[in-house]
């Protein structure tokens, strides 16, 4: 790798702004390559906007791009698997955003893709990277709260009904469970593992996708996640886990913004609150969100991995196959899902 990782945006939408204004425009390890979409002028707005040197109007000629290293993936989810596969196949090393892929089927597909062809491949799930998480995995590990025995998180709100609103359309993916519950259930994996059962009930809204889930993981030993999301529905937005000597409560947005882990033994408690001790470079809070996972996308491929140490793919793959448990129980099906068996 160069002394500066070459990096490229495929889909130059809401989400790539987000993660552009933030790690892209500041991380001083970053260079601003190309931007990529099916719009050329949306991807030249957008590369003059951001500082990136080029654009282009295919994707096809953004993998070509001989200084794109690695290309960050941001269109709709249905797409991921069809756009991570034209870029590994380029040489390219992929960040693909949540879910990395529509079901396990797809996900297994984009891996043996990237191991075919020696590139590194892994999900953006920013949470996984952050300090919040990794003090409260540590403080887990070291068995400050004793054995992890049950774990409660909910993720997401209520959104205007707007049936052209990409949360709203099942062609472009949308729903709670994709969208908002993956970050549920990827801490669920994150805290306990795979989950022996799954169970869920949830509800499926007008525009035919899933307005809210609640679901229910058993463990090998007896340990249960009791996880929901909802883009139609109010949620609490913090997590609990409950072990045998104490337990972890992450507030007020377990999963995004500002937030505060308390560990409580007894009558004693510890906190640890998200500071700009932990930033990366000056810039909002809201800016740094994804510092952390593109720092350690960069770190990986310096050392050589192919995959996350955060986020290592057979974690997706598992989370994938959990969701898709999920969606089987309540009877949500996308068009990658193929037809309905029998």
């Amino acid at each position: 790798m160069s002394k500066q990782t070459g990096f490229g945006v495929l889909g130059p939408g809401r989400i790539a702004t987000l993660t552009t204004r933030g790690p892209l425009a500041h991380l001083s390890g970053v260079r601003r390559v190309a931007v990529g979409s099916r719009d050329a002028e949306r991807a030249a707005e957008f590369a003059r906007t951001w500082g990136f040197e080029r654009s282009y109007g295919s994707y096809a000629a953004l993998a070509a791009d001989p200084e794109v290293e690695v290309v960050y993936i941001s269109t709709p989810h249905p797409w991921h698997m069809e756009h991570a596969i034209l870029c590994l196949e380029a040489g390219k090393h992929v960040l693909c955003e949540k879910p990395m892929a529509m079901n396990a089927r797809q996900a297994e597909a984009m891996i043996a893709c990237a191991r075919a062809n020696g590139r590194y491949l892994a999900e953006a799930t920013f949470t996984w990277w952050t300090p919040m998480l990794r003090r409260v995995l540590a403080w887990i590990r070291e068995g400050r709260i004793g054995e992890v025995r049950m774990l409660w998180a909910s993720s997401g709100g209520r959104n205007r009904l707007n049936p052209a609103d990409r949360l709203f359309d099942r062609a472009l993916g949308g729903g709670a469970l994709l969208d908002i519950g993956v970050y549920a259930v990827s801490l669920a994996h994150q805290v306990l593992g795979t989950p022996e059962s799954v169970q869920a009930a949830g509800a499926i809204g007008e525009t035919g996708v899933d307005e809210q889930e609640a679901m229910l993981l058993r463990y090998p030993g007896g340990a249960v996640a009791q996880l929901s999301s909802a883009i139609r529905t109010p949620q609490r937005n913090d997590a609990v886990i409950q072990g045998t000597e104490g337990r972890i409560t992450i507030l007020p947005a377990w999963w995004g913004g500002p937030r505060t882990a308390v560990l409580t033994v007894g009558t004693e408690e510890e906190r640890y609150t998200d500071t700009a001790s932990d930033w990366l470079y000056e810039a909002p809070f809201g800016d740094q969100e994804k510092s952390w996972m593109i720092a350690g996308v960069m770190e990986d491929l310096a050392e050589g991995r192919l995959e996350s140490a955060a986020m290592p793919l057979e974690m997706t793959v598992s989370i994938a196959r959990t969701m898709d448990a999920v969606r089987e129980a309540i009877g949500m099906r996308y068009a990658a899902d193929g037809p309905v068996p029998g």
